[in-house]
């Protein structure tokens, strides 16, 4: 049986491939074409000066203890002190928060590999998404892989995965719900991660091998599927089991604790990455008939992700840094902490090479541009009135 070391081989190699389909990509011309190797310079000379890691420093160490701390201690809480109702509510609400935060802050640079320089670091950082639920080798493969690689191309970025209530792609089909998506878009966002905890993974496991995104051998996708099972399963019996049967604390409390848990958790990140690429303003191109997106790789990321509330520095402490999304897409493999530092850089190497740099200001300009977004694109039957 393969270990769980090579997987993760595995899954860096995957991810190292898709970083090839770069030079797959048709330029446009040659002046936009320097674009990115004169930003990268520019963004590395930044690092080499100040004598800066690209990683992350002290200050995401304190933020992962702290909010580590708020996941483990509200639930501590809840199992030892057993408060009433509206409290324990509070406290399953904190983690809720918590697991939004980790999610953004922490997993999410470690599975890009800019946590930390130690890869060990890096390994356990990232399995910090097992901790809530979720599944690192799934998500490496949705996010590093397929989102990073073909960000807003319909049929390839499965974050605008055509949906029976939800449409996020001018290119997918419309339907009768789609037109009150803006209404009822915020409930299912809810839904996320409580779908991600108990279906989403098990769905992607058996959907990737089919598909050929996940290219790993028998053997390990055995390995894989018995570690989520596993962890799975550890996650319930931690979170409902032992509340009930170990602490004697009633079931429905621990239910409806949950279940407001993971609504708050996936309301927040699924807003927060929805106003990353769908929203008024960012594009959805689709590739010739060769299979090839007429554009250069970080110009098509230029194209088709939003920053927003850049100067809000307490949203930014919180999501991760998500709100400077340009630059996490251009370079993912360095730490959110340095963001607000070489965002200056990207945006007047932007406008020098005269390339849009989109950005809204505030939050919620950004939320009023998704929602405007989601009417759009749910009453129009195709992408010429879409567009138009």
């Amino acid at each position: 049986m393969s270990t769980p070391k090579k997987i993760n081989t595995h899954i860096d190699l995957l991810t190292k491939q898709a970083s090839q389909i770069r030079s797959a990509v048709k330029f446009v011309n040659v002046e936009k074409n320097a674009f990115f190797s004169t930003l990268r310079k520019r963004v590395d000379d930044y690092f080499i000066q100040n004598h800066f890691s690209k990683y992350g420093n002290n200050k995401l160490i304190i933020k992962t203890v702290i909010m580590v701390s708020a996941y483990l201690i509200p639930f501590l809480v809840i199992l030892f002190a057993k408060p009433g109702l509206v409290f324990s509510l509070f406290l399953w609400s904190l983690m809720g928060l918590s697991v939004a935060g980790l999610g953004m802050s922490v997993m999410h640079d470690a599975n890009h590999g800019a946590y930390s320089i130690n890869k060990r670091i890096n390994w356990l950082m990232a399995h910090v998404l097992n901790m809530i639920g979720g599944s690192t080798f799934n998500w490496k493969l949705q996010h590093n892989v397929l989102h990073h690689t073909y960000t807003n191309i319909t049929n390839m970025d499965d974050d605008i995965a055509a949906k029976p209530a939800l449409r996020l792609s001018p290119h997918t089909p419309v339907n009768y719900l789609h037109r009150y998506q803006w209404i009822h878009s915020f409930f299912l966002y809810g839904l996320t991660t409580l779908y991600w905890v108990t279906a989403k993974d098990f769905l992607q496991w058996s959907r990737y091998q089919k598909n050929g995104v996940n290219t790993a051998s028998v053997t390990q996708n055995r390995w894989q599927l018995l570690k989520l099972v596993t962890l799975k399963l550890v996650y319930f019996i931690i979170f409902l089991i032992v509340p009930v049967f170990v602490f004697h604390i009633p079931i429905l409390a621990v239910v409806i604790g949950f279940i407001v848990m993971h609504f708050l958790a996936g309301l927040i990140l699924t807003v927060i990455f929805q106003l990353a690429h769908s929203l008024e303003g960012t594009s959805h191109p689709m590739p010739n008939t060769k299979g090839i997106i007429e554009n250069d790789w970080a110009i098509h990321q230029m194209n088709t992700t939003m920053n927003f509330a850049v100067k809000n520095k307490w949203l930014s402490w919180y999501i991760g840094g998500l709100n400077f999304q340009v630059e996490h897409h251009l370079f993912p493999k360095i730490s959110h902490v340095h963001y607000p530092a070489i965002a200056p850089i990207v945006r007047s190497t932007a406008a020098e090479f005269h390339i849009p740099y989109l950005e809204y200001n505030t939050f919620s300009d950004a939320l009023r541009a998704h929602v405007l977004f989601l009417k759009r694109l749910g009453r129009t039957p195709n992408l010429d009135e879409a567009i138009g």
